[in-house]
Formats: C-alpha cells, sequence, structure tokens
C-alpha cells in the first residue's frame, strides 16, 4: 500500500512539475522547459479564452506549432504565470488536470512602471497528460478565461506591430 501512496504522490508532484514547467517556459522566453511541457502531437486551445477576450487565436497541433506560435507572442513581453488550485485525476499512464493559471501581460520593459498598460487574465486550464517515462506531459491544454482586467489586446498589439516590423523590412 505504500508503494502505491509513494507512487500517486511522485506522480501528483510531476503532473503539477508539467504545468510548472510550462509556465516557467512562457515566463522566461525558455524553449526547454516549454518543450518539456508537451507531447509532439498535443493540442492546444486557447480559444474558449480568446472568444471572451476579443482575440483571434487558433487552435493549435503539435509541439512545434505550439512553441512556434507561443514564445514569439508572449517572449517579448513582461509576463508571469502563477498556478493554483490544482485538481489532479490519475489513471495509470493518463491524468487529467484542472487548475486556474493567472497570467499578468505588460509591453515589453513596462511591467515595473507604475500605472503601465497591462492584461491581468484568470484563465481555466482543462488539461489531459499521458506518462512519458519518469515526466508527465500535456496530451491537450484547453484554456478557458474566468476573468480578466486591464487591455488584453496587448497581446494582440505587439503582434500586429511585429508583423509590420517583419513587412518593412522586407525587400521590395
Amino acid at each position: 500500500m505504500s508503494t502505491d501512496l509513494a507512487q500517486q504522490a511522485a506522480d501528483r508532484y510531476e503532473i503539477a512539475d508539467t504545468l510548472h514547467r510550462y509556465a516557467f517556459g512562457l515566463d522566461h522566453g525558455d524553449p526547454g522547459s516549454l518543450t518539456s511541457a508537451f507531447t509532439e502531437d498535443c493540442l492546444f486551445d486557447f480559444r474558449p479564452a480568446g472568444a471572451k477576450l476579443g482575440l483571434d487565436f487558433p487552435r493549435l497541433t503539435g509541439r512545434k506549432a505550439i512553441l512556434e506560435s507561443l514564445l514569439p507572442l508572449l517572449g517579448p513581453l513582461d509576463t508571469s504565470h502563477t498556478v493554483s488550485n490544482l485538481q489532479i485525476e490519475i489513471r495509470e499512464n493518463s491524468a487529467t488536470l484542472y487548475a486556474y493559471v493567472m497570467s499578468q501581460h505588460f509591453m515589453p520593459r513596462e511591467g515595473s512602471r507604475r500605472g503601465s498598460e497591462n492584461a491581468l487574465l484568470m484563465n481555466r486550464y482543462d488539461c489531459e497528460l499521458v506518462r512519458d517515462g519518469q515526466k508527465w506531459r500535456f496530451k491537450r491544454v484547453t484554456i478557458d478565461n474566468a476573468w480578466s482586467q486591464g487591455d488584453p489586446a496587448i497581446l494582440n498589439v505587439l503582434a500586429f506591430h511585429r508583423t509590420m516590423r517583419a513587412k518593412s523590412k522586407q525587400p521590395k
């Protein structure tokens, strides 16, 4: 019985660590941490939250697509994620995770300035994970918004400015 409890405790720790690696990867622009959180064929769906926030964000399939979309979008921003209220259900080599993740986003180098434009989002995460050796990885992540403050368009505005800059640098 104690072995089962020890394995359950280790699994719960590793599942929580998956969400922490994901958050760390976003906050620090760390592709290694972010990559370690997803299966190769992970499905990432921010559309439920995006619809409430007025953000057009596609459903992403695959680790590569997730990395290529999230890091350029959030990497330049002053961003922090805080994880809470984890509910974990384990079934052998698969698990379900429900959690709240609060994310705060500021324009680059503006986070420490009083009165800076920002977006504070409280999102609900509904995730499926699979065991991969000793690690757990997300197989599916669905994000819905519980509430927000500030202007979530910060996420779109920065992406728009980057796109316009890239287009202006293209040879004519």
